[in-house]
């Protein structure tokens, strides 16, 4: 497989997983990807995700983040007009202790992507990611504004990307590049790096063989002394951060990491309904009625209730037939009503009704914030984030640039939630919410 055909891969890939179903009046809305965990494709599959939502190709994703048929169309069950909501108050006003603002340059004019904590005051970035042909680890400090440079990511020749999936754990911090010798196979090499600082060195090779079959790998964690990961088709697989072969997880062989040591599979319309802990063989099974698309966590799942319907094709506004590229499309065309939408713990119990315009099929971060769309005046959508545990709803800031664009945070389970906002970057640390 050439780079060129690596790369659409990882573009197709990574917007079938995570690109969001569009919602009425959101066309314009661009989810972001300069998170964690996004390195060099970030661009790339941010277009990708636009490039479903707004040009309105009736295929592709699962709101769920899961491979799909054709999707049907939506209709929302409140088709009236909207009303201007009331605007929460300033995310630093509900939960100061949570916000921190720093400018979104570093001091010598480096433009940078956030990628995790690694403790409470230290924000790890990525320098080069899309402006340069040398990609750098830097620390940022929270407190003081100082940038720490931790190590330069090796430029290994044959290389498609860089540096994606970045992880750390235990001082360590990992990445993973496509890689590909001449005359070999194409490998996700794992690199590791002191999180002090000090030379990257390779961890092991992971077999990547036809990509568009297994997929590239997701959910690098460092583990003790072991890192893991697994194959975007399934397959859980562990290495010595010392150096080795990457060897499967017994019990795991079809399996995407959730949250190690918790695995579980992507059923369908339910994602991560059955999870197993590989370290203690504990397992949980989470309750899903039937019409109900869910994604759940270790505690809670969320999700929607749904029908389908049946319905007669339509045609365009001059009364013509929708063609299906160069085919003729079916006569009818299933049409899909969101209900409601709904969080509960994984026995079925404290089951509560999200917000009708929460972002469906995004991970709640820490498996209690929700971003949701508020109208704010002249009705333009504003994104709020909503903390189920406590109902306290917050205003993220963000709004429609000058050319209607509007830049979402990438959903995630963990505690980091990352965006620009004009000069400066909004850092907040959801786990100091209490």
């Amino acid at each position: 497989m050439t780079d060129l055909e690596d790369k659409l891969s990882r573009v197709l890939s990574g917007a079938a997983h995570r690109a969001p179903q569009s919602q009425a009046g959101l066309l314009t809305t661009v989810k972001t990807r300069h998170r964690r965990r996004r390195a060099r494709t970030a661009a790339m599959r941010a277009a990708a995700a636009v490039v479903l939502v707004a040009g309105g190709v009736g295929a592709a994703v699962s709101a769920l983040g899961a491979a799909a048929e054709p999707h049907p169309a939506i209709r929302a069950t409140n088709e009236t007009k909207p009303t201007p909501d009331e605007i929460p108050p300033a995310v630093e006003k509900v939960w100061p202790q949570a916000v921190h603002k720093i400018p979104v340059e570093l001091p010598d004019g480096r433009a940078y992507y956030p990628q995790l904590l690694l403790d409470d005051r230290t924000l790890l970035v990525m320098t080069g990611v899309t402006d340069g042909r040398r990609q750098f680890l830097w620390s940022f400090d929270l407190r003081t504004g100082r940038p720490r440079r931790i190590a330069e990511i090796p430029p290994t020749k044959g290389s498609a990307i860089f540096a994606d999936g970045v992880a750390a754990g235990g001082g360590n911090i990992v990445w993973w590049a496509s890689y590909k010798e001449p005359g070999g196979p194409r490998v996700a090499r794992i690199w590791t790096v002191p999180a002090a600082g000090g030379k990257p060195r390779p961890v092991t090779d992971a077999p990547l063989g036809n990509v568009m079959k297994k997929g590239h790998i997701r959910g690098l964690t460092v583990t003790g002394s072991d890192v893991v990961f697994a194959y975007e088709k399934g397959g859980v697989y562990r290495a010595p951060l010392s150096g080795g072969s990457p060897q499967p997880v017994k019990g795991a062989e079809r399996h995407h990491i959730l949250q190690w040591p918790w695995v579980g599979l992507h059923h369908g319309k339910a994602i991560f309904r059955e999870l197993v802990n590989v370290e203690t063989g504990e397992r949980r099974d989470a309750e899903v009625k039937a019409n109900e698309e869910v994604r759940c966590g270790v505690e809670r799942c969320a999700g929607v209730d749904v029908r389908y319907e049946t319905v007669k094709r339509p045609r365009d506004r001059s009364g013509k037939e929708i063609k299906c590229g160069t085919r003729r499309c079916p006569d009818t065309v299933q049409v899909r009503t969101t209900l409601r939408g709904f969080v509960r713990d994984r026995d079925g119990s404290h089951e509560r009704d999200l917000p009708n315009t929460f972002q469906e099929g995004d991970d709640a971060a820490l498996e209690r914030f929700f971003k949701v769309h508020v109208s704010g005046p002249g009705n333009l959508p504003v994104v709020a984030l909503y903390d189920v545990k406590t109902g306290r709803f917050a205003d993220l800031g963000i709004r429609r640039d000058g050319r209607g664009i509007m830049a979402i945070p990438n959903g995630g389970l963990d505690r980091l939630m990352t965006y620009p906002i004009k000069n400066k970057m909004y850092v907040l640390d959801l786990a100091a919410i209490k």
